[in-house]
């Protein structure tokens, strides 16, 4: 399983060390970037870098959340994540509401279970839901052979009949 991080980490760092400056380029990194959101799981996150806390929850639960530290906080600096995943979801990890721009830090919570392993494992759903959700709004989708050749014939036809928006 180590290995397989490592792995992982190598090829995002091999992207992230790329400048593209042609679209072939560019669209070398989006499909590395493609094959590395499908091979992200559970198993890719960096848990030894993310710091766990907990502290006393509010909301639902009677006396517990007043006597118990039920409440997990998961703390990653970005500087352990960044480097581990493409360069294209780095501005949407930015944007996300996790992101604690003073620490540099991600900083989630979760307090909705009573047991703190199931509000530990609550945040790193979170954490890969957001990874995930980066991905997909970053990384383009592959264009399939049908769809591309719909646009080649929509461009003939709009060439050949003057067909403008």
């Amino acid at each position: 399983m180590r290995n397989d991080i490592r792995d992982f980490q190598t090829c995002a760092h091999q992207l992230a060390l790329r400048n593209p400056s042609t679209a072939a380029d560019i669209e070398a990194d989006q499909a590395a970037a493609r094959d590395w959101l499908n091979s992200f799981g559970p198993s890719n996150l960096p848990k030894k870098s993310c710091e766990i806390s907990f502290s006393r929850s509010s909301g639902p639960g009677g006396q517990n959340v007043n006597k118990v530290n039920s409440k997990a906080t998961l703390r990653l600096p970005l500087r352990e994540l960044l480097p581990s995943v493409p360069n294209l979801l780095h501005n949407q990890i930015k944007a996300s509401p996790y992101y604690a721009q003073k620490s540099d830090t991600l900083v989630i919570q979760a307090d909705s279970n009573r047991k703190q392993s199931d509000n530990v494992d609550a945040c790193y759903a979170k954490l890969q839901d957001l990874i995930l959700t980066a991905g997909r709004s970053s990384i383009k989708g592959e264009t399939s052979p049908e769809q591309a050749e719909k646009v080649k014939r929509l461009y003939e036809y709009s060439y050949r009949y003057g067909v403008t928006d």
